[in-house]
């Protein structure tokens, strides 16, 4: 399978997020999510085990009861259940991979 960028239109989240729902089969999921400075993804969790790369830019992510700063080429792992979410500190892209995949993004 192929998917090609230019294929697939970015969802307007809102407030400076947008989403790009790119391979997917039920047992996992690629996601890019672009943030504008100021941006928030708000704590949640769910029952999805998650990576995320860090493309571009600069965060503020909390995993638990963790905070750190990210950058372009840092890894972050989320278990299932775990609460998180983080505040762009400069304008970035993140690659999220979900392991099942996330129903609720398609």
């Amino acid at each position: 399978m192929f998917i090609f960028k230019q294929d697939i239109l970015q969802q307007d989240l809102g407030n400076g997020v947008g989403r790009r729902v790119l391979a997917h089969s039920g047992s996992m999921m690629a996601v890019e999510v672009s943030f504008e400075q100021g941006a928030v993804g708000p704590m949640h969790n769910h029952v999805h085990e998650q990576l995320t790369y860090v493309l571009s830019g600069r965060f503020k992510f909390t995993i638990g009861d963790e905070t750190h700063e990210v950058k372009a080429g840092d890894t972050l792992y989320k278990k299932p259940f775990i609460m998180h979410g983080c505040i762009c500190l400069e304008k970035g892209v993140l690659l999220d991979t979900f392991t099942p995949q996330r129903e609720d993004f398609l």
